[in-house]
């Protein structure tokens, strides 16, 4: 079974300044980009391996590492201590901890949305109001923490209405099985295991609050500006991955094979997981989305959520502490502290056929 670490999201006291483009071979700019296991993510293995990544990295005339981490939030927290150019990372994680901990990042690619991967699971009810009163066992402080927020909301009801007990991801199935724990928040695999055991209901899921679970790579902003060549590559690397990946032809297939292996599943695991999630294989479908009322309302939702939970540091007053760019110039919260930027500019150039 695949082990997924996503979604946590931590406070992060900056150690140092950012360490960036270092020379490599050949006296090429070195950039290294950290990821680790989750659907989502999984292409950039496949990337790494089959030496899409190296083509890109050398049509730009850079070295560029991929380099998995195993603890999805210690790959975040080294990225924002300067030890890497990039991550990928939840949207509602960029925030709250490189960008809220000073780190000036972008979000270079948006690689999907969660659209049924992340849910809310009772036993003996199908109905969500059957949750009042009860304990909900879920990973704090992550996006399942979130998601609980959203459907209490949605039935007029807030924490104090329920019982947040906290959980690590690798002990919450099988707590789920004892007859103690009756509700649980979590994401795939996890959620089909328990949703599939006896008298379980799924009751929410995150294609009620579509794009608010965000899965992209962010990137170092002046390291970004200072090597665009750097978002070229990646961009351009990642967009002919996707056109090899999605589909039904043998390639597609073989490379869908791949990832489910490398992940802990199969093909038909991995591909169990895609379809709860809304995949930008297009770069023109990425642009449109970020580029929406929705995702700004969803971005919105995620920083008031994140303030609530203090993820935004001691400093911050309000959920207006870390500014939010979006691509039309909008922004949420500060301008004055911008440290998150969504950017259309790399995707649209992919979408154009100019890298």
């Amino acid at each position: 079974m695949m082990k997924l670490l996503r979604g946590t999201a931590v406070c992060f006291l900056l150690l140092g300044g950012l360490v960036t483009g270092t020379a490599g071979a050949e006296d090429k700019p070195t950039f290294r980009i950290a990821w680790s296991i989750y659907a989502g993510w999984m292409p950039w293995d496949y990337m790494e391996t089959s030496g899409i990544m190296d083509k890109w990295a050398d049509r730009y005339d850079i070295n560029v590492e991929i380099v998995q981490v195993n603890d999805y939030i210690e790959s975040i927290n080294q990225y924002t201590a300067g030890q890497f150019d990039g991550v990928t990372a939840t949207s509602m994680d960029s925030l709250s901890i490189p960008a809220a901990g000073g780190v000036d990042s972008t979000a270079l690619i948006v690689g999907d949305y969660s659209n049924g991967n992340d849910g809310i699971v009772l036993k003996g009810s199908d109905k969500l109001k059957a949750i009042e009163g009860r304990d909900v066992h879920l990973v704090e402080l992550s996006v399942s923490h979130y998601l609980l927020a959203r459907a209490l909301d949605s039935i007029g009801l807030s924490e104090k209405d329920v019982n947040v007990v906290g959980i690590s991801d690798a002990d919450l199935v099988s707590a789920f099985k004892t007859e103690d724990v009756q509700a649980v928040a979590t994401w795939n695999p996890l959620l089909t295991d328990v949703r599939d055991q006896p008298n379980a209901h799924e009751v929410f899921d995150s294609s009620q609050v579509p794009g608010h679970i965000k899965d992209l790579l962010v990137v170092n902003t002046e390291t970004l500006n200072e090597h665009p060549e750097f978002g070229k590559a990646l961009t351009g690397a990642w967009y002919e991955m996707m056109s090899k990946m999605r589909g039904d032809d043998k390639q597609a297939r073989q490379i869908r094979t791949k990832l489910g292996e490398a992940s802990g599943t199969d093909r038909a695991g991995y591909e169990m997981q895609l379809a709860g999630m809304k995949f930008f294989y297009e770069p023109q479908s990425a642009v449109e989305f970020i580029s929406s009322d929705q995702a700004y309302e969803a971005m919105d939702s995620v920083r008031q959520f994140s303030f609530r939970k203090g993820l935004l540091g001691e400093a911050a007053q309000s959920a207006d502490f870390v500014g939010i760019e979006f691509p039309d110039g909008r922004v949420l919260g500060r301008e004055s502290n911008i440290n998150l930027r969504f950017t259309t500019k790399y995707m649209q150039m992919a979408a154009d056929d100019e890298l």
